[in-house]
């Protein structure tokens, strides 16, 4: 009997391959399994990465209207598994870690794709993609601008990553959109604060009046064919399609909603993303988890379309 026959193999998104990013591979799934641990009582997200990969079997490798063709398989993806050593809460050890694991990823010449965790990861996963892409735009969906003012003594957290992003020049906050934004925050002036960063700020109001195709039409006149670093936080939906979530906000996109704004993103240079709040411990039936493992491969679409795959 062979060996490897004796063993059940790994969980990955939706079975493929596990292993280091090598040649070859178009696009890597990473896991970051790290939440900083400091929300009153809605902790989990840490547990995302593993919830995404257990829902994703749900998912279906063809689509009929979009790609019919096995698309994991002709980006060649693989697992490379969770970052190794992280600590939950400990964010000076953490960062360092998800960077390099990130940077490993993008020197194989493949495209990162992380699994949160909560927001605060998204900043060693720019940090790596900023080293290879110095001219490099982000477009972050989210409920919050994570752009938030912090404390100088205690400067990082799942609010502020993106402060952090532009005052280290990361990305090009003058072209830098955060979509999706409402509801109520626990501090004043918060859009203030986005605005004196250089980001355009969206709302879902914004989306609602002007659509979803004009403000994303907007959106590429100004990116243009720059990197694209893509930061998905699951709640940009509505709770009641994505109940499992760190931080919930009435009054979000619907399933239907958040699958055209990922797909009027066609044709766009993006050479990473992140796909995060994703909070098992607070999910309904794994809600949260398959709906982001969907947006992860309506990602992995527009890739192989950017790539020339869809024919």
């Amino acid at each position: 009997m062979d060996a490897a026959s004796l063993y059940t193999p790994p969980v990955t998104f939706l079975g493929i391959p596990s292993g280091p990013a090598r040649k070859g591979n178009r696009v890597a799934v990473l896991g970051v399994p790290f939440d900083c641990g400091i929300h009153p009582f809605r902790i989990g997200s840490r547990e995302g990465p593993a919830s995404v990969r257990a829902q994703s079997p749900l998912i279906r490798r063809h689509h009929p209207s979009l790609a019919d063709f096995d698309v994991l398989s002709a980006l060649d993806a693989v697992d490379c598994g969770d970052v190794a050593g992280i600590t939950p809460g400990k964010i000076a050890d953490a960062h360092p870690r998800i960077e390099a694991a990130a940077a490993a990823i993008l020197d194989a010449g493949a495209i990162p794709i992380g699994i949160g965790g909560d927001g605060s990861v998204s900043l060693p996963l720019m940090r790596a993609a900023a080293r290879k892409y110095p001219d490099m735009v982000a477009l972050h969906v989210d409920s919050h601008t994570d752009a938030y003012p912090y404390n100088p003594a205690d400067p990082y957290d799942a609010s502020n990553q993106f402060t952090h992003a532009a005052e280290e020049t990361l990305v090009d906050a003058a072209s830098t959109w955060h979509v999706g934004i409402r509801g109520f925050t626990g501090v004043p002036g918060v859009l203030r604060h986005a605005d004196k960063l250089g980001f355009r700020v969206v709302t879902t109001e914004d989306l609602v009046r002007r659509g979803t195709a004009q403000a994303m039409a907007e959106f590429r006149d100004v990116v243009g064919d720059r990197p694209l670093y893509l930061c998905w936080d699951m709640d940009v939906f509505d709770p009641s399609v994505a109940p499992g979530v760190a931080t919930p906000a009435w009054g979000g996109l619907s399933a239907r909603e958040g699958i055209e704004l990922m797909r009027s993103l066609a044709g766009l240079n993006f050479v990473a993303a992140d796909f995060n709040t994703v909070s098992p411990n607070h999910d309904v039936q794994g809600m949260a988890a398959a709906l982001c493992a969907h947006m992860m491969m309506e990602f992995m679409v527009l890739v192989a379309g950017r790539q020339g795959l869809i024919r």
